[in-house]
């Protein structure tokens, strides 16, 4: 049976708040995309922008339409087409215009998810990572 777990992660304390980030675990691309497509959905009733940082499977603009997800709102950068992807996160972080940053541990490691800036923030972030059917379960517990 395919499992989807999302996980708060509270990556180091700070003399203001935790700093924390979501990390979504998924067994493969279907999983990925259908915890994907829950999140836009989510965030898409905040009325404001999404940051999807993406590898090359993200759900096309089809797909987007059917689960009744603005694309509008969606704003997709490729990995490729970034040169400073930590300004980038921390920028969209801190500006308060998006309510969420999703990206990949293929494309953002867990050292690099704990030094963005998510004190006073109330854009959320979202960082899915692949793990095997075992590693979920043991997860879970």
């Amino acid at each position: 049976m395919l499992h989807t777990q999302v996980q708060n992660i509270s990556s180091h304390k700070t003399r203001s708040a935790d700093k924390r980030y979501q990390l979504v675990h998924a067994e493969d691309d279907i999983i990925s995309s259908l915890e994907l497509l829950k999140i836009l959905y989510r965030c898409n009733s905040l009325h404001r922008w999404t940051l999807l940082i993406a590898p090359d499977n993200i759900p096309s603009k089809a797909l987007l339409d059917t689960s009744s997800i603005d694309s509008s709102k969606l704003l997709v950068l490729r990995q490729r087409h970034l040169i400073n992807l930590e300004y980038v996160i921390n920028s969209a972080l801190c500006k308060g215009n998006f309510a969420a940053v999703i990206t990949w541990t293929d494309i953002v490691s867990e050292q690099q998810l704990a030094r963005f800036k998510l004190v006073d923030s109330d854009t959320e972030l979202f960082c899915f990572t692949r793990t095997s059917g075992h590693e979920a379960s043991v997860v879970a517990h």
